[in-house]
């Protein structure tokens, strides 16, 4: 029997499964991959890659000589693993181990196409960096690794579930199945390094745009460096003048005013020449 049903009726096909198995189930954490004598049990949280949707959805497969049984958390892994198995049962019958093995290939379709897109998002976004922050540039960065992040977990417990199925401890699959899941396994070595390495790069890049950020900030202090030396002998100059002391000569002198306005310009001028020789401004 191959079936695909939710979680809420698990109970529907417990005359298919070993007795012990709800128990089981029921006692709690369920781990990725559980080998019995006369059975297999492989819990997963499906992440779909190429849609927007960000949660996760625990898949659980039951695996015995006879039947492979498919429990789904929500409706989009129902959906989407009753899409799978009917696209698979249009090319015909097949096994248990075929059907598995078909399975994962189907829900694994893609997802390389994915992490090149990816690779390319963040490829153009270091450049973006490299040229000048942008509003928005850290939450892209942080985007991207939240999704690698869920990417590497999801990655993990399938590349753990291959390694297992390969070891065959339960001599629930033939050779040519377990062959098969060895490929699974290094495909999945391959899907791991690629993010691994894309982790690797939105480091850099983080640290890149951290460091864009610092140049800019140190050149917003050197201008209000600037425009503080400017000000600075000016509000000398206003500050003199404005004590209003009796036995100031200037106060009476007709060319005061001017005087003082020309000093001014001079100072300003002359500090701005100062500026631009030694490549402040």
């Amino acid at each position: 029997m191959q079936t695909v049903l939710p979680f809420s009726r698990m109970s529907e096909a417990a005359e298919r499964m070993d007795p012990k198995v709800l128990a089981y189930l029921n006692e709690g954490q369920i781990e990725t991959f559980e080998s019995f004598e006369t059975f297999s049990i492989i819990a997963f949280d499906w992440y779909d890659v190429h849609s927007a949707r960000t949660a996760d959805s625990q898949m659980l497969l039951y695996l015995d000589r006879k039947d492979l049984l498919l429990f789904c958390e929500d409706d989009a892994a129902e959906e989407k693993a009753r899409s799978i198995v009917a696209e698979l049962t249009k090319e015909g019958p097949m096994d248990n181990e075929q059907l598995l093995y078909r399975f994962f290939v189907r829900l694994l379709k893609g997802d390389m196409a994915h992490l090149d897109q990816l690779e390319a998002d963040i490829s153009d976004g270091e450049s973006a960096v490299l040229s000048g922050t942008r509003p928005g540039d850290l939450d892209r960065i942080a985007a991207w690794r939240r999704e690698l992040l869920r990417l590497k977990r999801y990655y993990e417990q399938l590349d753990s579930i291959f390694d297992e199925l390969s070891a065959n401890d339960n001599q629930l699959l033939g050779k040519a199945s377990v062959r098969r899941m060895v490929i699974l396994g290094t495909r999945l070595d391959r899907y791991l390094s690629a993010v691994r390495s894309l982790q690797e790069m939105v480091a850099q890049l983080r640290e890149a745009y951290q460091s864009q950020l610092s140049i800019q900030q140190n050149d917003l202090m050197k201008i209000f460096t600037v425009v503080t030396v400017l000000v600075l002998p000016l509000s000398l100059l206003t500050g003199w003048y404005g004590m209003n002391f009796a036995g100031m000569p200037e106060l009476g002198w007709k060319y005061g005013y001017p005087a003082v306005i020309t000093v001014s310009v001079l100072i300003v001028v002359g500090l701005i020449w100062y500026f631009k020789r030694k490549k402040w401004l």
